[in-house]
């Protein structure tokens, strides 16, 4: 599908399949790696299917061609003279690129979820399509809008399941390895190719609708997928660690790691203290530090994913 939220997820993938399992070093209620399983693939199955209706009911209707396999899949639908539904394409245009993933890529484990995806994907994809018309609107940015939010909802629930839905995905990767490209131009190029197609084929106002829906699509899916997890990092420089580490203590129930820094304007020894806290708890941070030291220097910024106590467990499996 393409798009630049997938990097993350890629590397991820790679290293679950590196990853051991050890039964000794699993924390007390930590699921299991068969329980973690049937979650991930039901996952999986869910976002292979909103996927499916986000084309269906949202894409096909409104002849948009949103970037990457899918695009291409419904440019080849329409312009083709061969009666093949978007799914069918769909399978067959990922064909090939398994395969070059399968081989280059880690073998059958690295893709074996996208694999399970994919074939979901498209064949969801053509049982909708022949169960009917599922368009719901003829307002062309009704359906670019939320087509890109259900479709990047679906690829949030894979992302979350460690898995990819194919296509550029694979592509962009081999690429990376082949020719040293940077994968963030491999997706742009390979998007960008395709909205070219689409415009050529169905007009450019609908390409820069397609467009449109490949950026929102993509913010749906980071936000749904990593924007749970988002914590807030604090970094405080005060003259007055102990008061400041007390009141974050006993009112937040925080912990804070503290070590000393050299001002390079002062020269002098500074104090400085580092916590993690929630997005909601970020208010009531600062409002606590500037009782406890109203001269404290703070800065506050972005933890995409934190593991530990208070947080989220390693995933192991």
């Amino acid at each position: 599908t393409g798009g630049s939220a997938i990097v993350g997820t890629i590397v991820r993938l790679s290293d679950d399949n590196a990853a051991v399992t050890s039964n000794l070093s699993r924390p007390p209620n930590y699921p299991t790696p068969k329980l973690r399983l049937v979650r991930d693939y039901t996952l999986l199955t869910i976002g292979a299917v909103i996927q499916a209706l986000s084309v269906v009911v949202f894409f096909v209707p409104a002849d948009l061609a949103p970037g990457g396999v899918s695009g291409i899949a419904f440019i080849l639908n329409r312009v083709l003279p061969l009666t093949l539904p978007v799914g069918i394409w769909l399978l067959i245009l990922n064909v090939p690129l398994l395969f070059l993933g399968g081989r280059h890529l880690g073998g059958f484990r690295f893709v074996s979820r996208t694999v399970f995806t994919v074939v979901l994907y498209s064949g969801f994809t053509a049982l909708f399509e022949r169960m009917g018309n599922w368009g719901v609107t003829h307002d062309i940015f009704l359906n670019t809008l939320f087509g890109a939010i259900v479709g990047g909802v679906g690829m949030g629930l894979v992302f979350i399941a460690r898995g990819t839905t194919g296509g550029t995905d694979i592509l962009a990767l081999l690429l990376v390895r082949w020719r040293g490209v940077p994968l963030s131009q491999s997706y742009l190029v390979s998007d960008i190719l395709v909205i070219a197609l689409a415009g050529v084929s169905f007009g450019w106002e609908k390409a820069l609708y397609a467009l449109i829906a490949l950026y929102v699509g993509g913010l749906a899916a980071e936000a749904f997928s990593e924007g749970l997890h988002v914590s807030r990092t604090a970094i405080i420089i005060t003259q007055r660690p102990q008061q400041v580490s007390q009141v974050v203590l006993q009112r937040m129930g925080r912990g804070l790691t503290s070590w000393n820094g050299i001002g390079a304007y002062t020269g002098e020894t500074r104090p400085i203290l580092f916590t993690v806290i929630s997005r909601a708890e970020t208010a009531v941070l600062k409002s606590i530090v500037a009782e406890a030291d109203p001269q404290a220097f703070v800065v506050i910024g972005q933890a995409q994913e934190v593991y530990g106590e208070g947080f989220r467990t390693f995933d192991k499996q």
